[in-house]
């Protein structure tokens, strides 16, 4: 991942003393009301990063990582039981799909046929209907231990659930290597046309879920010259605009709380604040480009985001309403966390000039997502 290198940590910096990775752990996690088990792998690498996944959405329940002083925190939102994720959600940690984001009034049309999905999102479709891949209970087909331990998890969506065509296998895996990196691959088949689009739906807030601090000083940059406008019901118009002058720019470190207020900015008032599509690239690419990188001054916590796919979708977490009370016992509120999601531009299935989601029989599809941590030397002042 070049353009956005990371910040090499300086003498005098506290570094946590190595430890050695411990193999895989699967246990149970929780058991659903129809009674079938939900499990939890735990992976963990030798720089202190422990990251926990559950079988249920194939989600990131905990992500452990080490801040300037070596002081390791969770910093993805979530719960501590299985009764939290049935309750409420929010789509935290979760693998959504067969097709993430928005699309337009539930409907699109493949080889002359309009196909129907579940609206639960005002008018629209979102991140897959009322019960999509994140309100499903994956199986996990490998659990691999080593320098880069890993799980893979695979949920197959049959023909017509929540509306889509074509049964879909699916199959998520999730590697945490030495180099405290993350990756998540997404992959797909299916038995007939279809469309897909996977990714994951982390909120993170890199002080620690549990430090009360918000993400509105962390420093974000996203390498995109364009975005993508919304309507009312935050469905893209069809236009690439430059960020340049705008709220959306973040081509420099910039403050996320900088203009999220921006009250002047119909897109900003619409959205609440961020949950907009930024373009990176015209087009998926062959291998991981850069796609987002975060900091946040006071931990020292720096983390890099990589992806395959054109876009990326930032929401500050926006809707968070204090209605759902996280691992640490504090209620998630507006700006606790932020979710940066690789992927395809919202509704492209009804707006051919943002390319295809379209897959055939024969074709895999391929989201590979990766999350690299480390951390700044020191606390520095962002505009």
């Amino acid at each position: 991942m070049r353009g956005m290198g990371l910040v090499a940590l300086c003498a005098g910096v506290a570094i946590p003393a190595l430890v050695q990775a411990a193999e895989p752990v699967r246990t149970v996690f929780g058991t659903l009301p129809d009674g079938r088990t939900v499990e939890e792998v735990t992976l963990t690498n030798g720089k202190g990063v422990t990251a926990r996944i559950l079988s249920w959405g194939a989600l990131l329940r905990t992500l452990d990582v080490p801040d300037r002083a070596g002081t390791p925190a969770d910093v993805v939102l979530g719960y501590n039981d299985l009764a939290g994720y049935l309750a409420k959600p929010n789509y935290f940690g979760a693998s959504v799909g067969r097709y993430a984001n928005r699309v337009r009034a539930g409907r699109f049309t493949l080889d002359g046929q309009t196909y129907a999905l579940a609206t639960n999102d005002g008018p629209n479709a979102l991140h897959g209907g009322a019960a999509g891949f994140d309100k499903r209970l994956w199986t996990i087909t490998a659990v691999t231990g080593g320098t880069a331990p890993s799980v893979t998890l695979r949920y197959v969506n049959p023909d017509g659930e929540e509306g889509y065509p074509g049964t879909l296998s699916a199959t998520a895996t999730y590697r945490l290597d030495e180099a405290n990196t993350l990756t998540v691959t997404y992959e797909a088949t299916t038995d007939r046309p279809t469309i897909v689009n996977l990714t994951n739906h982390s909120f993170f807030n890199l002080a620690g879920e549990g430090s009360g601090r918000s993400i509105l000083d962390h420093v974000l940059t996203i390498p995109a010259e364009r975005y993508t406008p919304v309507d009312a019901t935050l469905i893209p118009t069809g236009a690439h605009l430059p960020v340049a002058g705008t709220p959306f720019d973040f081509r420099k470190p910039t403050v996320i709380g900088a203009h999220i207020r921006a009250g002047r900015d119909v897109l900003i008032v619409r959205g609440r604040g961020y949950d907009h599509n930024w373009m990176v690239t015209d087009a998926p690419t062959a291998d991981p480009h850069p796609v987002a990188r975060v900091e946040d001054p006071h931990s020292g916590r720096i983390l890099e985001i990589g992806s395959n796919q054109p876009g990326v979708q930032f929401y500050a977490g926006n809707f968070l309403d204090a209605t759902a009370v996280g691992k640490s016992g504090l209620a998630y509120r507006q700006s606790d966390a932020l979710a940066l999601e690789p992927e395809l531009v919202p509704d492209t299935p009804n707006q051919p000039a943002f390319g295809s989601a379209r897959l055939d029989p024969g074709q895999t599809y391929r989201n590979t997502i990766t999350y690299r941590f480390s951390t700044s030397p020191a606390h520095r002042t962002h505009r």
